[in-house]
């Protein structure tokens, strides 16, 4: 009989334990859920400018996000659009550019680049065709902005598409333009005559 009523009480002393280490840590995490604090864009008197939020001190950069390379991620060099990718326009690129190309240009663009994509056929302005001459003979570093920073009824893809992935997209418009204005003096000589027998 002692046994139980020892044990009645331990268990009711360890249940009121729990009860008040509970009270205690509902307590301290309402104090922290609860501190001072600004919302984003609150007005604050504490700083002459009257504004909450801070700017950032002069000079500092977000991690990752430094941007020295001027022609890789702006298309530009002295302010004038490049005339030539950043980097080498490898099948490995070019591949990359058509995938990219298929998701994100050809709803509008076409697969062909001709202008008469999916959302096209459905109502939508259609936009240039890529064939164009004005287009063909575009520095790439137009088309680079265009995309990063929209046209027209086209918006900026800067957030959706990455710089690199941008530059692809422009490497595989390129070969696109290549592709619907070559002639045989475009094509190596030695594949020359397997076309030429192909042909007859």
């Amino acid at each position: 009989m002692r046994l139980i009523l020892h044990l009645r009480s331990s268990a009711i002393l360890l249940l009121w334990c729990a009860v008040i280490d509970l009270v205690f840590i509902a307590g301290c995490s309402q104090e922290m859920a609860d501190q001072p604090r600004y919302k984003p864009l609150q007005a604050s008197s504490f700083f002459a400018d009257g504004r909450a939020s801070r700017p950032l001190v002069e000079g500092t950069v977000a991690r990752g996000h430094v941007r020295a390379d001027e022609q890789f991620y702006t298309g530009t060099s002295d302010g004038s659009p490049v005339e030539t990718l950043p980097f080498p326009a490898t099948r490995e690129v070019l591949e990359h550019g058509r995938e990219r190309f298929d998701i994100f240009c050809s709803p509008c663009h076409g697969r062909l680049g001709d202008g008469h994509g999916m959302v096209v056929q459905r109502g939508f302005t259609p936009p240039p065709s890529f064939h164009t001459d004005t287009l063909r003979h575009a520095p790439v570093g137009q088309l680079f902005e265009v995309i990063s920073k929209g046209f027209g009824v086209m918006p900026d893809y800067s957030a959706q598409v990455p710089p690199g992935d941008r530059w692809a997209i422009v490497a595989y418009i390129r070969a696109l333009q290549l592709s619907q204005h070559a002639t045989l003096a475009d094509v190596p000589p030695e594949a020359r005559q397997r076309l030429s027998v192909t042909d007859k």
